[in-house]
């Protein structure tokens, strides 16, 4: 049995859980706990240490992929959905419609909203970046309030670039 691992990682819009194992994250989640529980340690493995880091660059507005390894699980719908959602670019949006037409089948919008609920690797796989066809932010796992900090967070980010 392949042991995992559960770091607590403290941002700015809550605590995230993040699991893994010695060589790859599998999941990464909102919580509504106001406190990490579950904190980095001598035993935690460096690929569960690396994700805090890149969250870390990630929230100072310093990084906008991340690359360290991480577990695709889910139908071969889902994994196609989700790999458009890494296709979507940082501080960008595209809406449900669009994505069923990049997977191909325009009719599955429901099931593009639901396999975009199924996502474990909130903020790696950015489904905050999906949106209503009328521009309005629906449907988010970690609430919509977070949605919005999301996409605030990363306009704010590539706004300061380019005034640079």
């Amino acid at each position: 049995m392949i042991k995992e691992y559960i770091v607590d990682y403290y941002s700015p819009i809550g605590v995230i859980e993040i699991i893994g194992t010695d060589k790859a994250i599998s999941s990464i989640l909102f919580t509504e706990r106001e406190f990490p529980v579950n904190r980095v340690n001598e035993k935690t493995p460096e690929v569960l240490k690396e994700c805090c880091k890149q969250l870390d660059e990630y929230f100072n507005g310093e990084r906008l992929v991340f690359s360290f390894p991480y577990l695709i699980d889910g139908t071969e719908f889902q994994r196609n959905v989700w790999n458009e959602l890494i296709a979507v670019p940082y501080a960008k949006t595209k809406s449900y419609k669009d994505m069923a037409i990049l997977i191909g089948n325009v009719k599955a919008v429901r099931a593009v909203g639901k396999a975009n609920g199924k996502n474990k690797l909130s903020i790696v796989i950015p489904c905050h970046r999906i949106i209503g066809s009328n521009g309005e932010l629906i449907g988010y796992a970690g609430g919509l309030w977070r949605k919005e900090w999301l996409l605030d967070h990363e306009q704010s980010v590539v706004s300061y670039s380019t005034e640079l």
